[in-house]
């Protein structure tokens, strides 16, 4: 417990913590997920608290790539995406702002022929699911859609209708919505305490207590700390994601390019600029809540860059940065229930994949509080799938 020392009449006093006024939900953390969430349930009637570290979109959400992507997801995110890509067409109606969304379409190219059969089996898999939003090309028209690419790339597969959005602009456009809606945000202290106290939840940051019935985990690169205070082991790695643009050229392409081999998340800005990801990591430090780029990898990344498109070997870098994100074995995220605690969700570890996501799973979640079942399939991401790994080691 943490005291103030004041003067009152001449006299020092002790004060103990603030409690705040009771609200129905509590959700910890404030990006893009916390911040989707808090809107999904404010809408639905809910009173909503949200408790951030720092502000919104610091960590992750508003530091990645901003990639807005159907194409290549886990079978298990499919219907996720695809129904946040309905929203996301819609994004000025949702959050009031356009967010920088372009729909440029997103390719992944095979730069052999092995890897466009690898390509020919995936599209297989999407349509053996019900889904048709990724499409196969050869060579000919891959070179339409992205002339510049060089010339061993020999087809690829492509989601017309997916593109990018403005990271920082999105996270900050959510909180604004969710302030204007009535979300409480308590910014700039992290949580150091969790309870359950008879059918409240109680949670201490900074010098106050906040109260609610329902606690929803939202903490990112820290989410299995959260789930810790409930009881619960997630096997949660922080990675720093490295990203890097570079000084603006004319424009020369317009989808957002990757590879079947990884390694590569390509687009160019409306500014000119190019904005290079692809999952090269830096070095993360998850309790000082830092992130610096290894310039291994960003050689690395470079490399991958100019063995796609050739021409940019003289175009200078301008910045480097990484954000902090959190990583599940499998892949996927943690969505839905706690299964140790009465009344307690998650979603968080989002791979470096949950930006476009963000405005379906605040959905699902709150369907899942409010109506007692999400409509889309959440099952998959239950923390309950870690259960016996000895994620506890």
């Amino acid at each position: 417990m943490r005291f103030r020392r004041g003067v009152s009449g001449g006299h020092t006093v002790k004060c103990r913590p603030m409690k705040s006024e009771p609200k129905d939900v509590i959700i910890v953390g404030g990006g893009l997920h916390g911040s989707s969430t808090a809107l999904h349930l404010t809408r639905k009637g809910m009173r909503v608290q949200v408790i951030e570290k720092r502000f919104p979109g610091r960590f992750a959400s508003g530091v990645n790539a901003g990639g807005v992507r159907r194409l290549g997801r886990h079978p298990a995110e499919i219907p996720l995406s695809v129904a946040a890509m309905e929203i996301w067409h819609e994004i000025q109606s949702f959050i009031g702002h356009d967010c920088g969304f372009h729909k440029v379409g997103q390719v992944k190219m095979a730069e052999n022929e092995a890897e466009m059969k690898q390509l020919e089996e995936r599209v297989a898999q999407v349509r053996a699911l019900g889904f048709k939003h990724e499409e196969l090309v050869g060579g000919n028209e891959l070179r339409e859609l992205v002339p510049a690419a060089a010339d061993h790339c020999v087809g690829a597969i492509v989601c017309r209708d997916d593109g990018a959005a403005n990271p920082m602009l999105t996270s900050r456009a959510y909180w604004r919505r969710a302030l204007a809606e009535g979300v409480a945000y308590h910014l700039g202290d992290p949580v150091s305490g969790i309870e359950r106290v008879g059918d409240m939840w109680q949670v201490r940051s900074g010098d106050r207590t906040f109260e609610a019935p329902i606690l929803i985990n939202c903490a990112g690169a820290w989410g299995d700390q959260i789930a810790g205070h409930l009881g619960e082991e997630a096997p949660l790695t922080p990675k720093a994601l490295t990203m890097m643009v570079t000084e603006r050229i004319p424009q020369f392409i317009d989808p957002v390019c990757g590879l079947a081999s990884g390694g590569l998340s390509f687009k160019q800005s409306a500014e000119g600029t190019l904005v290079i990801g692809g999952g090269h990591l830096g070095f993360p430090d998850r309790d000082a809540e830092t992130a610096e780029p290894d310039p291994l990898a960003l050689a690395a990344s470079a490399r991958v860059v100019t063995r796609v498109f050739p021409q940019l070997k003289s175009v200078p870098v301008a910045r480097t940065w990484c954000g902090l994100e959190g990583f599940m074995p499998d892949e996927i995220p943690v969505i839905g229930p706690s299964s140790t605690a009465p009344d307690a969700y998650h979603s968080f570890g989002f791979c470096g994949h949950g930006f476009q996501l963000s405005p379906i799973v605040g959905k699902c979640l709150a369907e899942l509080i409010v109506d007692g079942k999400s409509s889309l399939p959440i099952e998959p991401f239950s923390i309950t799938r870690f259960a016996g790994t000895g994620a506890d080691a």
